[in-house]
C-alpha cells in the first residue's frame, strides 16, 4: 500500500503543499444524526469514528439485530445508536465507491503515533551499515533496502519502487513452533521478526502501535458486517487470530531523477482484507478514478487512509471495490523523504472466504441476495493461505 495532498480535482497531479484542514474550501459536512461525514470532493469521504461509539441500550443480539436491519433500511436502528448506523452507512458507500476513506476519532493516540515516527524516521536515517543489521532474510521480517516493484503484482514491467521498507508481523515474535501453525514458509505472516537494537525503544514502539491497529482493525471488521447488513459480529471468528502485518514504507530523497516508469510506489492494488494506512504531509498518494484519471488522497492530520483489499472483495461477491493506488514522485526540487506506515488486515489464516451468499439481508427469513457481480454459488472458497499462494503463482508466473 502506500500517502496525501489535497484533491486536485480529477486531475492526474499530486498537489501540493502542507496540511490543510479537512474542513477547507470545497468540502462540506453532513452533521447531525445520521451523517458524521466530510465530504471532499466525495471519492474518499472523512469518516469520523467517534459517531460510532454511541451508547446502545439492550443485549449484545438485540443490538446487532437492530443494526443489521437498521443498515438495510428497513428498521429506524434507533436502539442501535444512530451514530454506528450512520458509520456503517458512510463506510458501505466509500467501499462501493472507491474502496477508499479516512477515518478520524477513532481513538489512536497521537503521542503514540508520533513516537512510532520518530524512532521509525530515526532507524531510516542511519548509516546504512547500521540498518543492514536488522535485515530480513528467508523466514525473517526487518529491513530491505527495496520492496521491487509494486506494478509488477498487476503484471507491468517497471523498475524497482523508489522507497525502503520495514516490516514486523504480529506473530513474528512467537517461536517457530507457534509460527508454524498458521502456515509453512510461503506464508509471510510466518517470518520472524527482526527488530534494531537502535533506537532505543523501537521495538516497545512498534509493538504498541501493533495494538492499537489490531483493535481498529477489530472494530473497522466489526463496521463493516454493520454496513453489509449482517450481524456486527459476523467476521469475529474469522480474525480472532489474524496474520495481519505492519510495514514502514520509507521514500528516500530522489537525488537523481527515475527511470522511465519508476514511482516511489507503482500501480497497485492491496491483497488482503484492508489496510490501515497513516501518513505524513508531504503528498503523492493517489487512487484510480474511472478508466484514466487519478484522484489524490488527502492528507488529514490525525487521520488513517482506510482501503480494502482484494480479499475483501471478493468476499463482498464484488458489491465493495479493491482500487489500483500509487505513490508518486515529488516534483523537481522538492526532494523530501516521505514515510508511511500501513496496517494490512489479514483474516485467521485458515478462515473460509467465500463471496457471501446474502447481502443486505435483514433478517433469516429473507431470500438470499446473490452477490452482484458474481454466482456466489459456483465462486470456489479459498483461505488467506491459499489465497497468497494463488497471488503469488499469478504475480511471479
Amino acid at each position: 500500500m502506500s500517502g496525501h495532498s489535497e484533491y486536485g480535482g480529477s486531475g492526474s497531479g499530486a498537489g501540493g503543499g502542507g496540511p490543510r484542514s479537512p474542513r477547507g474550501p470545497g468540502s462540506s459536512k453532513n452533521s447531525g444524526p445520521g451523517g458524521p461525514v466530510t465530504v471532499l470532493d466525495g471519492y474518499v469521504p472523512v469518516i469520523d469514528l467517534s459517531a460510532a461509539g454511541t451508547a446502545i441500550a439492550g443485549t449484545p443480539n438485540a443490538r446487532t439485530a437492530t443494526a443489521r436491519t437498521a443498515v438495510a433500511g428497513t428498521d429506524t436502528g434507533s436502539d442501535c445508536g444512530a451514530g454506528r448506523l450512520a458509520v456503517a452507512r458512510a463506510i458501505g458507500n466509500a467501499c462501493e465507491n472507491s474502496g477508499f476513506f479516512t477515518v478520524v476519532g477513532h481513538g489512536v493516540p497521537q503521542e503514540l503515533v508520533d513516537d512510532m515516527y520518530g524512532k521509525t524516521e530515526e532507524f531510516f536515517t542511519a548509516p546504512r551499515k547500521e540498518k543492514e543489521r536488522a535485515a530480513g532474510g528467508p523466514g525473517t521480517c526487518g529491513f530491505r533496502s527495496s520492496a521491487g516493484s509494486a506494478a509488477k503484482s498487476m503484471g507491468v514491467e517497471a523498475p524497482a519502487d523508489l522507497c525502503e521498507i520495514f516490516t514486523a508481523n504480529v506473530l513474528g515474535d512467537h517461536g517457530a513452533d507457534v509460527r508454524a501453525r498458521y502456515g509453512d514458509e510461503s506464508a509471510p505472516w510466518t517470518r520472524a521478526n527482526v527488530w534494531p537494537s537502535q533506537p532505543a525503544g523501537f521495538r516497545d514502539t512498534w509493538h504498541a502501535y501493533m495494538r492499537e491497529m489490531e483493535r481498529l482493525g477489530r472494530e473497522l471488521m466489526r463496521l463493516f458486517a454493520l454496513a453489509l447488513g449482517l450481524d456486527e459480529e459476523f467476521f469475529e471468528d474469522k480474525v480472532d487470530r489474524h496474520v495481519s502485518t505492519v510495514v514502514a514504507n520509507f521514500y528516500y530523497p530522489q537525488n537523481r531523477p527515475p527511470l522511465p516508469g519508476q514511482l516511489r510506489k507503482g500501480p497497485h492494488t492491496d491483497w488482503g482484507n484492508l489496510t490501515i494506512l497513516h501518513q505524513d504531509d508531504i503528498g503523492g498518494l493517489q487512487v484510480r478514478y474511472g478508466e484514466s484519471g487519478w484522484r489524490d488522497v488527502p492528507f488529514v492530520p490525525g487521520g488513517f487512509v482506510i482501503n480494502i483489499g482484494d480479499m475483501m472483495a471478493f468476499w463482498t461477491g464484488g458489491r465493495w471495490v479493491s482500487t489500483l493506488h500509487r505513490v508518486l514522485n515529488p516534483e523537481r526540487g522538492h526532494d523530501r523523504s516521505r514515510l508511511s506506515l500501513p496496517f494490512f488486515h489479514m483474516p485467521n489464516h485458515d478462515a473460509v472466504v467465500e463471496p457471501l451468499a446474502q447481502l443486505g439481508s435483514p433478517g433469516a427469513d429473507a431470500g438470499p441476495v446473490e452477490a452482484p457481480g458474481s454466482n456466489a454459488g459456483a465462486v470456489p472458497a479459498t483461505t488467506p493461505g491459499q489465497w497468497y499462494r494463488d497471488k503469488m503463482a499469478a504475480t511471479f508466473s
